[in-house]
């Protein structure tokens, strides 16, 4: 019997990184029946048996619907690691979310790159805006884990902005960049021919580390038409002043954001200026 409870600790943080209530009692670990949509009736229990681990559905009498909600096989039960050439991997397009089990849908996916083209993560969106982060993992089933952190909470990838690779072209081309506060507004610029970039994460979650990238570049920050935007831009502003060569912060003229603006039929060239703190070297007709 294997020393390791590999295939409960498997179990135990896909749970974890689903975002799964979780509690051990009586030997095992329990969590919500997502097999039937969180029946308050239904619970599961994981316990460790000799070379893996049980499942048991209390409502199902089983664990089938528990490991098809999940995309598991019987044979992820099992301690001994899987073959790669064993498992049957969902491909790499898979429109899997944790929020599946709520009927959300996935309607986007925006992939992370690092300076060599490599992924770093991904954030999925569905169709009620909820977003998930994940990492690649090829020791998992899907070749993902839905949670950019271990245990402890400590970061396991590298803090990107987003098309990192295309921000890098950018700024070899000399070309303005602008900074959104979603990857849908940034893809809108992109549309129209523009340079764009953003945080994973949305607005409040922009560091040093992602501006880092900027240095000595001419910036546009298109902040969104509400109170979380004008912080979101301040705080970007912070981190660029010491760095870059100009900031410049613009609004959509026609609706919240870029994206809405674009749609509007307006071009880059329609945004509203609303703040200058740092002009381009000789532009006396900006005031800051």
């Amino acid at each position: 019997m294997s020393t390791e409870p590999i295939a409960f600790n498997r179990i135990a943080d896909m749970l974890r990184e689903a975002g799964e209530p979780t509690r051990y009692r009586g030997g095992a670990l329990r969590t919500r029946g997502i097999c039937h949509n969180g029946d308050a009736d239904d619970t599961v229990a994981i316990s460790r048996i000799p070379e893996g681990v049980g499942v048991w559905c209390h409502k199902c009498h089983g664990n089938e619907d528990f490991l098809i909600a999940y995309g598991l096989t019987q044979a992820d039960l099992f301690d001994k690691p899987l073959e790669r050439e064993q498992r049957r991997d969902r491909p790499a397009d898979d429109t899997w979310v944790p929020c599946r089990d709520r009927g959300h849908k996935r309607v986007a996916q925006y992939v992370y790159r690092n300076e060599n083209g490599a992924t770093v993560h991904g954030v999925t969106r569905c169709d009620h805006k909820c977003f998930a982060q994940w990492r690649p993992d090829d020791t998992a089933k899907s070749g993902r884990r839905w949670s950019l952190n271990d245990q402890t909470g400590k970061r396991l990838v590298p803090v990107v902005p987003f098309r990192l690779p295309e921000l890098l072209k950018a700024k070899a081309e000399d070309r303005v960049v602008f900074i959104c506060e979603g990857e849908k507004d940034v893809l809108a610029c992109v549309a129209r021919g523009l340079v764009a970039t953003c945080n994973a994460g949305g607005s409040g979650k922009w560091t040093a580390e992602h501006a880092a990238y900027l240095e000595g570049m001419d910036v546009t920050i298109v902040a969104d038409r509400d109170d979380k935007g004008r912080d979101h831009a301040i705080a970007v502003v912070d981190t660029l002043r010491p760095i870059a060569r100009s900031i410049y912060v613009v609004q959509a003229r026609a609706g919240k954001d870029a994206y809405d603006h674009f749609e509007a039929g307006l071009g880059d060239a329609d945004f509203n200026q609303v703040w200058v703190p740092l002009p381009y070297p000789g532009d006396r007709g900006a005031a800051a």
